[in-house]
């Protein structure tokens, strides 16, 4: 099966040098690329596209308020935005508009061809580096802190924690692990008391950075 994908850059050696990378993947296909939001928005309107590779930084129209723009009017969409930034500031309101991967441009290739292939299949896929540079900042504490924190998950804890990490939602993960709604409520509320985060996006931070490795 094929993914069809769009680039959204405004740089455009960026864009046909994806373009030029993807041809050498036989599953994935380049359907269409935008210099920027809204040239994007009105491509996804005429094109059948099953991802989208968003930049951040783009003139007409950044990549978060476009982020938000695709979730409103393609909800189903996956995106993957592809940036050179990492910092706190602009990864946390990418995964709150909806994203779901975070990469940066340095990433290999081929890793980018396998993230895109995940993120097809369902996961949240947020680089490593991101992850932990954000984690300093929501947490506040170092790294041994955190580590310990993680520990002190239950196995059924632990694999709630690898299903918010996809991205699901509470009757999702209850699906997948023939628990309770009610029950995957009491493990989050669990997991978030023992990592100390505020919510979904923290809690599955904290488990990239651990758990992904």
């Amino acid at each position: 099966m094929t993914i069809r994908i769009m680039i959204a850059d405004d740089h455009k050696v960026v864009r046909k040098g994806l373009e030029f990378f993807f041809q050498t993947q036989p599953d994935i296909e380049v359907v269409g690329e935008a210099d920027g939001g809204k040239e994007l928005l009105e491509k996804l309107a005429e094109t059948n596209v099953e991802l989208v590779l968003l930049d951040v930084q783009m003139p007409d129209m950044d990549g978060i308020e476009t982020m938000k723009r695709i979730r409103e009017n393609f909800p189903a969409m996956k995106v993957l935005m592809l940036t050179s930034f990492s910092d706190y500031d602009t990864v946390i309101p990418a995964i709150q508009a909806g994203a779901n991967g975070y990469q940066l441009k340095d990433i290999d290739p081929d890793e980018l061809a396998n993230v895109i292939r995940k993120i097809h299949k369902g996961e949240t896929m947020i680089d490593s580096k991101a992850a932990a540079q954000l984690m300093t900042h929501v947490t506040g504490s170092n790294e041994t802190e955190e580590k310990k924190r993680i520990g002190e998950l239950t196995k059924r804890e632990m694999d709630v924690l690898q299903e918010i990490m996809q991205g699901k939602s509470n009757k999702e993960i209850a699906n997948t692990l023939f628990i309770t709604e009610k029950t995957v409520k009491t493990h989050v509320s669990n997991i978030f008391l023992k990592l100390e985060v505020q919510d979904r996006t923290q809690a599955a931070l904290f488990g990239v950075k651990y758990l992904s490795s």
